[in-house]
């Protein structure tokens, strides 16, 4: 989270929620801590954070970052909190809440666990992937900003509180404002502008060199765009049985169904949007000729929670983007059969993990 109105010294304060944060590539809590370490280096900011598994490292030694591009540091949060309702008790009145956390609405509301923290300037930034993530903090927190972002990140959280950073730090964020699409404005939406336009900044001022800030509308473009990626890799490196990204797409039929599905996203979300893509996004062609490239044999998250035992994020990838597209006319049936066939298969295991605790 982050404040600028709490403590005596009058400095910004952030507080992150990252504990099982949302992993681009791979690691679990490594994105939120990464980017939090980050915000710490913007001047007069305090950082402070809610872990849960590596709560008692983080507690006694901060975090450790090695980066190619940053070097080797210690952050050492302004606070660690075990869970929400130390912070709750901390009193501190923060200026951000940044979100990491993988997002599954089918297995909690995760903007609950916001109760209690979110003051009158606080803003919500919410970190993860997928489409409609925002709705959950928008309904319970009406008339609050709320930052959309999209990020591009490779880091892993090797053991408790030691993060590796590798590459790739892009990171896009706007303002959610939803009534925009429909032609009406709100008196609340400079404000909304204004705090996105600062946390990005903040972002800078610690050395995220690529933070951009985007209007809404571009915003929900980049989380189509990049759900077009996600949607596509994620249910096929499942379904195939734990195929590295390099590897599915040196496969001929493997690559052709890829494609297909990428295609099926990118050319429904501007019917849906009302708006193209702009010039500079990526093709599917191109998104594929550089994943071609990826000789490091990395599996999507999906894969890794898959083969981990662990719920996977299917309604904010897939889910979600059917019902949106449905409610406006268009089907998507490649994405379809991907959700039918995964959510069956993680219903049937979990089924099947009831059963063996009988």
């Amino acid at each position: 989270m982050i404040t600028e109105r709490s403590r005596a010294l009058s400095r910004r304060s952030v507080s992150h929620n990252f504990a099982g944060s949302p992993e681009d590539l791979d690691g679990a809590g490594a994105v939120g801590a990464f980017y939090a370490s980050r915000l710490a280096y913007a001047p007069d900011t305090q950082v402070s954070v809610i872990c849960r598994s590596n709560y008692a490292a983080v507690k006694a030694e901060g975090f450790s970052v090695t980066s190619p591009q940053y070097g080797n540091y210690k952050f050492v949060p302004s606070q660690t909190f075990a869970n929400p309702d130390e912070a709750r008790k901390s009193k501190i009145q923060w200026d951000y809440i940044v979100i990491s956390t993988k997002a599954l609405p089918d297995v909690s509301d995760d903007s609950e666990i916001l109760e209690g923290l979110v003051g009158d300037g606080t803003a919500i930034v919410l970190v993860q992937n997928g489409l409609g993530v925002e709705a959950p903090y928008a309904e319970r927190f009406p008339g609050k900003t709320i930052c959309s972002a999209v990020t591009i990140v490779s880091a892993a959280q090797t053991s408790p509180g030691v993060i590796k950073h590798n590459r790739w730090t892009r990171i896009n964020v706007g303002p959610f404002l939803p009534h925009l699409d429909n032609g009406h404005t709100l008196f609340t939406d400079a404000k909304a502008v204004e705090q996105n336009n600062r946390f990005v900044g903040l972002l800078r001022a610690g050395g995220i060199k690529d933070a951009s800030t985007y209007d809404h509308a571009k915003l929900q473009l980049v989380r189509w765009h990049k759900t077009a990626i996600n949607a596509s890799m994620n249910p096929s490196s499942v379904l195939s049985g734990g195929t590295p990204n390099g590897a599915m797409v040196l496969d001929d039929e493997l690559y052709r169904h890829l494609k297909g599905v990428m295609d099926e996203v990118l050319t429904t979300a501007p019917k849906v949007l009302g708006k193209p893509f702009p010039r500079e996004f990526a093709s599917a062609e191109a998104i594929l000729r550089s994943t071609q490239k990826n000789t490091s044999g990395s599996k999507p998250s999906m894969a890794l929670d898959w083969e981990q035992g662990k719920r996977m994020e299917l309604e904010v990838i897939l889910g979600n983007p059917i019902r949106i597209a449905r409610e406006r006319g268009f089907e998507m049936p490649r994405l379809q059969s991907l959700y039918a066939l995964l959510r069956r298969a993680q219903e049937n295991r979990d089924s099947d993990k009831s059963k063996s605790r009988l």
